[in-house]
């Protein structure tokens, strides 16, 4: 007789057959549950299988299922988010940033790269979309420094790790998803911006003091751009100029859903309405950027969806076969209690960012894995904060991280992809210090939510 360790262990080989067959992640899902659908309802008629699956229960539920995620009130807030993000990426703020930025650092070895740390957060915090930040900041930053005598990997390196702190740092889309499949009040959406605001900046400080002490410590790594541009005040209003309107987005739409003056759905609308008129400050704002910025992001939407009735079909018939019992029984047998087990999932979970995206690994992985997890007595905010930085740290890793991928698209003909490697491979065990860090300093992570809704 198959046994359900049997069905749910084939189930994922079969998603993982399909996916190196060249079917798209949310058609993969799809077939591999209505596929084991069919065999579970053959095993128990046909067979009589003594595993609790009915198909009434399980695709005969589909459409209740399907109406409960379309009809979810916090999933709406994505695509607010990524319309702002996208807005924003085309409001020309990233450039006027740099502008004024490298002017101000133009006495410092290793300024330039300072100065894309610095745009990189503001970013970030404004878009939480780790594609279109990579892209626009190697676009605005590799071949500067490259002219000024950067050391290539110095260069690339930069620029693809300060473009996936859009994971980390909120308003992110990731964090939205986290709260979403966690679905706890511990792990609101607000708690989870609150919590991943210190590790954010622990990873940005991390980055420029390595570029710096890399900087003086070898000067024709990093060389400073006194001799191309001096210090000017006007560059610090320029910078100021540029900065302040951001920063006030930044802060209207977190604060209003940490106060609690906004839902994370209504916090998203002003987010969105925000980037229109700062579009328009930056005279920006017409019908073409509009239009294509609508079309970016319900491209981005559709992409994101898919995966979740996917993920939803997956889910449902993986139940239906045994799937929630195996895996809490998997993981309760793992050594080392609680802790062990949070190093299990973030091994994994490391692992399987080399092959999937961070929306299918939040949408299949998670759900599976958390209530067992939170069982044990895991904070909800930390875990979700180390699975948000685990999975940030796959995006940089060799050989197949999306944002090397995404980089390599911008780069000049110069970079081979040996010194994209080397180059990130620093800011990888700057990620990995900060990750540790928050595995053993909890409080990194709990503090600063725990001082604000107290």
């Amino acid at each position: 007789m198959i046994s359900e360790q049997v069905l749910v262990s084939s189930m994922f080989g079969c998603f993982f057959l399909f996916l190196l067959m060249g079917l798209p992640v949310a058609w993969a899902l799809s077939a591999a549950g209505f596929l084991f659908a069919i065999i579970g309802f053959l095993l128990v008629e046909y067979f009589n299988s003594d595993i609790w699956f009915t198909w009434q229960g399980t695709i005969g539920s589909l459409d209740a299922r399907i109406y409960g995620l379309v009809a979810n009130e916090l999933l709406v807030a994505l695509p607010m988010f990524i319309f702002m993000g996208i807005m924003l990426d085309r409001s020309g703020v990233a450039e006027k940033l740099m502008h004024s930025l490298t002017g101000l650092f133009s006495t410092l070895k290793g300024g330039y790269a300072v100065s894309v740390v610095i745009v990189g957060i503001l970013l970030a915090a404004s878009t939480g979309i780790v594609g279109a930040s990579v892209v626009l900041l190697g676009m605005l930053s590799i071949g500067p420094m490259l002219s000024q005598s950067y050391n290539k990997g110095l260069a690339v390196g930069t620029a693809s790790a300060v473009g996936v702190l859009g994971v980390i740092i909120p308003p992110s889309i990731m964090l939205v998803l986290l709260a979403d499949r966690l679905g706890t009040p511990e792990a609101s959406v607000g708690r989870l911006f609150m919590a991943a605001v210190v590790p954010g900046l622990l990873l940005a400080f991390g980055y420029i003091l390595y570029i710096v002490t890399s900087a003086y410590l070898r000067p024709s790594f990093a060389p400073s751009q006194d001799t191309v541009r001096n210090f000017s005040i006007r560059y610090l209003i320029g910078f100021l100029r540029a900065a302040l309107p951001a920063l006030a987005l930044i802060f209207g739409v977190l604060g209003s859903i940490v106060s609690g003056i906004a839902t994370t759905t209504e916090a998203s609308a002003i987010g969105a309405a925000g980037a229109l008129v700062l579009a328009g400050l930056n005279k920006q704002l017409n019908i073409m950027v509009v239009s294509a910025a609508l079309h970016q992001t319900s491209r981005t939407i559709a992409f994101i969806f898919g995966i979740f009735l996917g993920a939803t079909v997956f889910a449902s018939v993986l139940r239906g076969v045994g799937g929630d019992d195996v895996i809490r029984n998997l993981i309760i047998d793992l050594p080392f209690g609680a802790t062990g087990v949070v190093i299990c999932i973030l091994l994994l979970t490391f692992v399987l960012g080399f092959f999937l995206d961070w929306i299918e690994i939040t949408l299949i992985v998670l759900p599976l894995v958390a209530p067992t997890v939170f069982s044990l007595g895991v904070d909800p905010v930390w875990f979700a904060v180390l699975f948000a930085l685990c999975l940030q740290t796959s995006f940089l890793t060799p050989p197949v991280g999306p944002a090397l991928f995404y980089i390599k698209g911008v780069c000049p003909t110069a970079i081979k992809t040996r010194d994209i490697y080397t180059g990130v491979f620093p800011f990888i065990i700057i990620q990995l210090l900060v990750l540790f860090a928050v595995f053993v300093l909890d409080d990194l992570a709990t503090w600063l939510p725990d001082i604000i809704h107290n």
